[in-house]
């Protein structure tokens, strides 16, 4: 008796099912989680990404790419040394105009050893330029510079702090 209840049972289909989905650019096509991605030139490893979420959405109209819980960019010198870096809270990328929006304790270290803070940051990769509106500091060896508004090329080696406050050390 036992054996034909058993049996009989196996012979259910369940469906599952679910809504479909009407927007799909709301959807993201690709969510990824805990990603390490390294980034090569001719077999030389130049960048890590790291970003605990990163949701690319293609479907959508510019498509972009969001980093919801922050980015973590090194860039590696050829010994494979890191020698720069950037960090936010919060990153999106809009793929058509390759510009990037990093929002959020954003921090940078350029090749000169120079740290910069800010809240939000803009980074053109089609001018090669990164520029922000708000405040921004910059850590030198010697000296720390304060401001409100930036531009620079996207190394982070040739910037204007448009309107500087702090104490700056000229020589004579």
């Amino acid at each position: 008796m036992a054996l034909i209840l058993v049996l009989s049972s196996c012979n259910k289909t369940v469906k599952l099912t679910t809504d479909a989905v009407e927007d799909r650019a709301a959807v993201p096509t690709l969510d990824a989680r805990d990603v390490v991605s390294l980034i090569s030139d001719s077999g030389v490893v130049r960048y890590r990404l790291k970003a605990a979420v990163w949701q690319v959405y293609d479907v959508a109209e510019p498509p972009y790419w969001v980093f919801p819980e922050g980015i973590y960019l090194e860039k590696f010198n050829l010994k494979r040394e890191a020698d720069a870096f950037l960090e936010a809270d919060y990153a999106y990328y809009d793929k058509n105009a390759e510009l990037w929006h990093l929002v959020g304790n954003v921090k940078a270290l350029n090749l000169e050893g120079e740290r910069f803070e800010t809240p939000e940051l803009w980074w053109s990769q089609k001018e090669e330029r990164v520029f922000s509106d708000t405040t921004m500091s910059v850590y030198k060896q010697k000296m720390t510079i304060h401001g409100i508004g930036f531009e620079s090329n996207q190394e982070m080696t040739k910037y204007t702090i448009l309107h500087p406050t702090g104490i700056i050390p000229v020589k004579d």
